[in-house]
């Protein structure tokens, strides 16, 4: 199975920003896409932000102008920049492998954002 593994998460003010990463092994992030999900209490899983192997990225109107993804490639490494965040942008967000193709995909196990006002 995919192993992802997120971190980065914690408690911000309101306006703040936080920048979330992911790690996989050098494999699974050369041949999956990748993408950022939220989920929110009493909400369904969001995917957020989409990073394809051609460098398009597509983000959810929620979001979109706010958060960039990106890709260290050296490292292996997913990125979620969030910036002016929102109350309402509280959730676990969770890193996630497309499975499609030769990708087998997977999730992470999920970093808590907690915004306070």
């Amino acid at each position: 199975q995919v192993h992802l593994r997120e971190s980065g998460g914690g408690s911000v003010e309101a306006g703040g920003s936080l920048k979330l990463s992911c790690t996989t092994s050098p494999y699974i992030f050369n041949i999956c896409e990748m993408a950022w999900y939220r989920e929110a209490p009493g909400k369904e899983r969001e995917r957020i932000a989409l990073f394809e192997k051609d460098g398009t990225t597509t983000y959810s109107d929620s979001v979109k102008g706010r958060f960039t993804i990106s890709e260290d490639n050296a490292n292996n490494t997913l990125y979620l920049q969030m910036n002016s965040l929102r109350i309402e942008d509280a959730a676990g967000y969770y890193c996630g492998a497309l499975g499609r193709w030769t990708c087998p995909g997977g999730w992470g196990q999920g970093t808590q954002v907690t915004v306070s006002s």
